[in-house]
């Protein structure tokens, strides 16, 4: 519309809208050569994952490491794939979170405000829905990256490609980014109750919280990820009332030579089984949805270090997904920060 009083050949104005705009990971839009290659690429590329010196990074990384590394990821992503829909589960899972989402916000907000998603890589792009969102006239935006518990390589690089984008606004809108969200008794609690739920009356000898990993120098320069780990692990502890000593917490998907946050889940799994413990149950706190790392690295590799060592009874607890406890957790959030900004 045009503004009032404004001349007649001012440009339209859309009403004013808040978004609200969360994030995930991303995903290749395919698991052939060249669709794995560029997401590997613009993955292995960022500073907050490699921090390594470009001139000593780039050439190893586009010379040896993208020759091979989208042959062997992309046959773990084939393994997963969801053919119907020609798309990985991780871009099915965000789909129908954003989906649920969006009913939730505009029950309540109705037309007020606009619901999206976006991948720090790969597509949709945050560029590409930021521009969307705000040439629907969206003049605030609520961040939500879908990571419970803060990190550089997660949190920040996709706060990061947020900012980016703003830059190449005209008209920048006023943005709110969500704080994590890991010790929230919500979140603690939708957790406890999909334990339950996979195990029944069932507890096992462990219940083994893998969480992503990340150098341990990360931890020594400040980084609260180790800690909120560690915090969501004892919470959940005492959430379903078990004992000290039960829970395990662990890391995977360890990349290079340098150390990274100890234990290593597919060691851990390995040195539980040959300590008696056959019957175990693994569960991924740090993952809002299920992705490679959980469907193939955790039922794949993990599984398999287990069951070589001995273990006989191990059990995947899928991730909140879009558990409609999950989505009510990430509507407190947004509601929490989108205060004052609709009625």
């Amino acid at each position: 519309m045009r503004p009032t009083h404004a001349p007649a050949d001012h440009p339209a104005i859309k009403p004013g809208k808040t978004g609200i705009l969360i994030a995930n990971l991303g995903t290749p839009d395919g698991y052939d050569y060249w669709s794995m290659r560029r997401y590997l690429c613009e993955f292995l590329s960022d500073r907050r994952v490699i921090d390594i010196a470009r001139w000593k990074w780039q050439p190893l990384l586009q010379g040896i490491i993208l020759t091979k590394r989208p042959f062997s990821s992309g046959k773990n992503y084939k393994l997963i794939w969801n053919e119907e829909a020609n798309e990985s589960p991780l871009m099915t899972i965000t789909k129908s979170q954003t989906k649920a989402l969006a009913e939730l916000a505009h029950e309540e907000w109705g037309d007020q405000v606009m619901v999206d998603f976006c991948m720090r890589y790969g597509n949709p792009s945050t560029q590409d829905v930021l521009d969307r969102m705000v040439n629907a006239g969206c003049r605030r935006i609520v961040f939500l990256p879908l990571y419970p518990q803060y990190a550089a390589p997660t949190s920040a690089t996709a706060n990061d490609q947020l900012f980016r984008a703003l830059m190449k606004q005209t008209w920048q809108p006023s943005v709110r980014t969500c704080d994590p969200y890991c010790d929230r008794p919500d979140y603690i609690k939708a957790l406890a109750d999909s334990v339950r739920q996979t195990l029944g009356d069932r507890k096992p000898a462990k219940l083994v919280a893998s969480y992503h990993g990340m150098p341990k120098r990360y931890l020594m320069q400040g980084d609260p990820y180790h800690c909120q780990c560690q915090k969501t692990s004892r919470l959940l502890k005492e959430e379903l009332g078990w004992e000290d000593g039960i829970i395990d917490t662990t890391f995977q998907s360890v990349f290079g030579r340098e150390e990274w946050l100890r234990p290593y889940t597919v060691e851990h799994v390995a040195e539980l089984a040959r300590q008696g413990h056959t019957d175990i149950a693994v569960i991924s706190p740090a993952f809002a949805a299920d992705c490679i790392e959980t469907l193939e690295e955790i039922n794949g590799e993990i599984r398999e270090s287990f069951e070589e060592a001995g273990g006989h009874n191990f059990t995947y607890i899928p991730c909140l997904n879009d558990d409609p406890a999950h989505i009510r957790v990430m509507l407190e959030v947004i509601r929490e920060n989108i205060h004052g900004w609709v009625r």
